[in-house]
């Protein structure tokens, strides 16, 4: 066999990274417009979100952090296309990051992108050495939310 022929490659080599089509939408989410719809309805209402399989990396040690990403929000024109939203929040799955940054990075952009009448945005996370954190993130009317329940994890 001359070294101009080629050799069937494993099913591993053949998919790099960049050619999986899940990291190739996590990263376009991260990086493009979240999908978003026109509100449907002209009454007042919330949107309720639950994200909780939310993953990044402690800024210090590198290690996984988890948590529950919870957004509220009372919608004026928008909506946010929901495997929009699941994409977005796992594109923080590989970033070296803290709590507060990410809650206030997911607040500030769906506040930019649908500019609701309301938002919150709370992360919940999981307990690291015994402490547990909750960081929440209003902007607009946050009168109109009800209390949040702690995930007791």
């Amino acid at each position: 066999m001359n070294s101009s022929s080629s050799t069937p490659a494993s099913s591993s080599d053949s998919l790099s990274t960049d050619n999986r089509y899940g990291d190739r939408a996590i990263r376009l989410a991260s990086e493009e417009p979240l999908e978003k719809w026109p509100n449907p309805s002209t009454n007042p209402y919330v949107i309720h979100l639950e994200h909780p399989e939310f993953t990044s990396l402690c800024p210090r040690s590198g290690y996984p952090d988890f948590g529950t990403i919870v957004v509220d929000y009372y919608p004026k024109d928008w909506v946010v296309e929901l495997k929009a939203f699941k994409l977005y929040i796992n594109s923080f799955r590989d970033r070296r990051i803290s709590h507060e940054t990410v809650t206030n990075e997911v607040c500030d952009r769906l506040w930019i992108e649908l500019a609701p009448v309301g938002l919150r945005v709370i992360g919940d996370y999981t307990r690291r050495g015994g402490v547990k954190t909750v960081i929440t993130v209003c902007k607009g009317n946050c009168q109109l939310f009800a209390p949040y329940t702690q995930n007791p994890l």
